[in-house]
This record gives C-alpha cells, structure tokens and sequence, in this order.
C-alpha cells in the first residue's frame, strides 16, 4: 500500500511539471493574440507560485520524499544548539556570572509555529526570551543606578523541594523629547528568498510604521543588497516622510544574496553620517538566508565588533519562515552591541517598531552583567533558567573589556534561578576532594550576594552595585511580577521538553497566567494563555 502511494505521489508530481511547463509556454507564445495576453507569467514564476501551495510544497528538480510517503517541505530554518544549564553544587561553584539580555526574537517565532498550529522546535526556544518579552511593572530607579533592582524569592511550583529567586532590573525611563537624535541606515534584503508575503511585503509597512514616529531632527538612509548592494536612499532628515516613504515602496524582491557587501556599505555610510553623542545604528532586516562573501562569518562578526566600537550599533529584525536562519542573526546582533526582534506580523511590527523602538535603542546602561554568589549553607545547588549564550567566566565579571548586554530606556530584564535548599537529601553532581586545598564555608545567614557591573553609555569604567537575599525576604505570596515571570519560564521547560521540566504541566502554567495577567492593556498576557491553550493541544 505504501508503495502504490509513493508512486501515486511521483505521478502526480511529474504531471504537475508537465501542466507548469506547457502553460508556460503557452503563456509565451499565445501572448497578445487577439490584443489579448492570455497569460503574462514566466513559466518559472508560474511554476513558484503553484509549487508554493499547501498541498505541494516541493523544489522543481527533485523528487519528492518516500519517508512515509509523503512530499518533502525543504524547511531549512535553523537555529543553535541549545544545552541547558545543568544544577551545580555551591559549594565548588558558587559564583554564577552572566550578561543581560533584551532580545525577545524568540516568543514572537514560538507565536509563529503554534499560530501555525506547529510545536517549536525545541532550540527556538530561548526562555530567557519568553520572559523578557513581557514588560513587567518594577519601579523606576530612585538612585544614581539608571536601572532598579528587584530580588525575589519563592517556592518552585513544579518541584515542591525547590525554591525559585527572580532578579529584575528596570531601566530609566525617559522621555522621547529628550533621546539624543538618530542617524539610523536601513539594510534590507531584497533577494529572491524575500518575495513571500510575510517578508518584504509585511517588512516594507512595518517600517513605515517607524517612519511616521521619527522625528524630523533624525536621519534615516537605505541600503538593500540582493546580487549586488547598493544606495536606496542617502541619509535624508525624517521631515522629508514622503521621500522616504516612496523609497520603501521601490523596493522588490528578486535575485541571490550578497549580505556582507550590503553590510559594509550600511556602516560606511552610518560613519560619514555619524551624529557625537547621539544613536548610530544599522537596523537589519532579512530572513538571514544570505551569502556573507568571502569571509566567513567569524570574520563578519569581527567587522561588527569593530563598528561597535567605533560607536555604530547593529539591530537584527527577522522576518519570514521555511528558510529562516535564527542562528546566524543573533550572532550578528550580540557582536553589534544590539539587540534582535522577529517579525511575524503587523502588530508585532507595531510593538517592536512603534511602542518600544526608541527605548530598545536608546542605551542607558552598557554592558551589564550580574554576578550572584550563592552560600553553600543555605543553597545545595542551583541553575540558571535561559541564558545559556549569555554566560560569562567569572573571571569576566571585574574585566571591563569583556563585552556584555545593554540595557535600553525603560527596559525590564528578569532572570530566574532554580535552586536547591541545603540540607535538601537529593544527589547533585559535584567533584572529588581537592589535594592542595580545603573549602571553608564561612558562618553567615545570607542566602545570596547579587552583584552587578554596568558602564555609563559613554563609559569605559564600570560601577558596582551590591545587595544581599536573606532568609527573611522569602515570600510565601510573590508579587505578579513573580508569578508571571515563572508562569512563562514553565511553558518554556514544556515547549523545550526540558529535563528539568519535572511536574511541569499546561494547566498550572494556565492557571498561575490568569491569575497574574494584571492590568494588560495591550492583550499580550491574553495572547499568551491562548498560545499555552494551544500548545496543550497540540501536545495531546
């Protein structure tokens, strides 16, 4: 029976080429008989847009699949590995050092497969990114410090032998008035890979949306890169909208992929328009389906780097799928000292574009990185949630050298731990006695010291800042900040099938997230109970 099937689908398959290519060439030679063009697509245009339906999603020139007998999809996303921070003994670890991060790229692209009723793949799932997505209502910094600090701690609701501690940081938030201006260069792709309906054509009015909250004291210029890169735009004020405007409405899709002379191009013309003391930035928007050129990536990345110290930053804006290449844009965006967003569709384009832009790039505090040292008397083990591309030697904590993430205009980033009480009768991993050395807890009743290292945006120098967690500031109640930062970070446990996942289930991530949904005045809390809802079923 399988193998009837298979041959059924290769028929069918091999007829439909025959229908493509004659139509196609009736379309070229029948054109304008009559003073009538009977059809006015290229047969291979034709055969694109035919072979791109739901029901036949193959390559011309390849057979279709027999695994199953089914036609082969040719999904060529890709996304890093991911290898979950395990638990480590405090007692021979006890410092955890990691840099912030503000992406949120990856709930936008989980969105995307579950409203596509798809499970994610689990390396699409960075939960720090999940969580970071939501704002979260930690107040505003009344110190010195650009940014608040806000320590938590509670039970694990999905090991009843763990506890949780959530760390919060609020940026300052000022302002649009008073943000310095902007010399912003647009790099688009425009390649062929750019042509469905939800890249270029939903990119093109997603910047448009940007455009119209500009300010007319901001300069914006276009450079978009297929075969070849070039000038769309040179860097014009943002009172000429209209200009800009039709700029955008030029641009097609067509062609390979030359991303890194596009690349280059965008930063040399963000240095001749460079702005002392304002925001410099190239925004990328692309599947991130494109050749670098000659160098490799490593080497690309270093060109990023440089720029970034010359004070040129790089956004990563994605947008698309089947080809989508999450790996190599986040990649790109942490070496430009930026940040990475993932475009699924209008109102993202409006929440990333429109609400949040300005604060996302406007930078208060650079490179910030935590550091947290856990007491062996009061904490067995414990682990990081999320974060695993995001740490750092403990060594790198006192380097000011060492690059680390930014914190933007009123920005929240939380980070959860999971952590094992002393005392606590379960086995975790540890190491043999040390020959040359002995390990002396001292006596103290502090559960934790966090310690944070930031630079002032036109800094060299980093500060510190320091705080304790005592056994006292355990809370059998946590505030909604809490509940939902830890609601989001159990869904990510389920979508990435986690082993640490425990007793985490759909209901209680549903139940703790219509408990804590707060005020929500843009439904993004909402939106996120029907994700988990859907999820849940597609897992059943």
């Amino acid at each position: 029976m399988k193998n009837n099937y298979s041959t059924l689908k290769k028929l069918t398959y091999y007829f439909t080429i025959v229908l493509i290519v004659f139509f196609g060439s009736c379309a070229t030679n029948n054109a304008g008989k009559d003073g009538t063009e009977l059809i006015n697509e290229h047969p291979a245009k034709l055969s694109k847009r035919v072979m791109e339906t739901e029901q036949a999603s193959v390559l011309i020139g390849q057979e279709p699949s027999e695994s199953e007998g089914e036609v082969a999809d040719f999904n060529t996303e890709s996304y890093d590995k991911i290898n979950e921070n395990a638990f480590v003994a405090a007692v021979s670890n006890p410092l955890s050092t990691f840099s912030v991060d503000v992406d949120r790229a990856s709930y936008a692209n989980v969105r995307r497969f579950l409203n596509d009723n798809q499970l994610p793949p689990p390396d699409a799932v960075r939960i720090e990114e999940m969580i970071n997505y939501f704002n979260y209502d930690y107040p505003q910094p009344d110190g010195k410090a650009p940014f608040s600090v806000n320590v938590e701690m509670s039970n694990c609701p999905w090991n009843a032998g763990h506890q949780l501690i959530s760390v919060g940081l609020k940026g300052k938030e000022i302002e649009l008035d008073n943000l310095p201006r902007s010399n912003l260069v647009f790099l688009i792709d425009v390649s062929g890979s750019m042509s469905d309906f939800n890249k270029l054509p939903l990119l093109k009015k997603s910047f448009k949306i940007l455009i119209e909250k500009m300010r007319s004291t901001d300069k914006v210029a276009m450079v978009v890169y297929a075969g070849a890169a070039g000038v769309v735009l040179p860097s014009t004020k943002c009172d000429e909208k209209e200009t800009i405007m039709k700029a955008f409405d030029k641009l097609e899709a067509g062609g390979s992929t030359a991303g890194g002379e596009g690349i280059k191009l965008a930063y040399k013309i963000a240095k001749e328009n460079f702005v002392d003391g304002g925001n410099n930035r190239v925004i990328l928007a692309t599947d991130g389906d494109f050749n670098i050129g000659e160098s490799s990536d490593a080497a690309m990345e270093r060109l990023i780097e440089s720029k970034r110290d010359e004070g040129i930053f790089l956004t990563v804006l994605g947008f698309g799928m089947g080809n989508y290449k999450d790996s190599k844009m986040e990649k790109l965006s942490n070496a430009g000292n930026g940040n990475y967003a993932y475009i699924d569709n209008i109102l993202e384009a409006k929440k990333t574009l429109g609400k949040e832009f300005f604060g996302t790039i406007y930078t208060i505090a650079k490179d910030v990185k935590l550091q947290i040292e856990f007491n062996p008397a009061k904490v067995k083990a414990y682990r990081l949630i999320g974060y695993e591309n995001r740490m750092l030697a403990k060594e790198d904590f006192n380097d000011d050298k060492k690059d680390a993430g930014d914190i933007g205009s009123g920005h929240t980033v939380t980070a959860i731990y999971e952590i094992i009480p002393a005392g606590s009768k379960e086995q975790v991993p540890g190491i043999d006695e040390l020959e040359y050395q002995k390990t002396q807890v001292v006596k103290s009743n502090d559960i934790m010291t966090l310690k944070l290292r930031y630079k002032q945006p036109d800094a060299s120098k980093s500060q510190l800042l320091k705080f304790k967690l005592k056994p006292k500031d355990f809370k059998k109640k946590p505030s909604e900040n809490f509940n939902w930062a830890v609601a989001v970070a159990e869904f990510g446990l389920l979508l990435r099938d986690s082993k640490y996942k425990a007793n985490s289930n759909f209901k209680h991530v549903i139940s703790l997230a219509k408990e804590n949904k707060g005020k929500d005045e843009e439904s993004y809390r909402a939106e996120f109970i029907k994700l988990v809802e859907t999820a849940a079923l597609l897992q059943e």
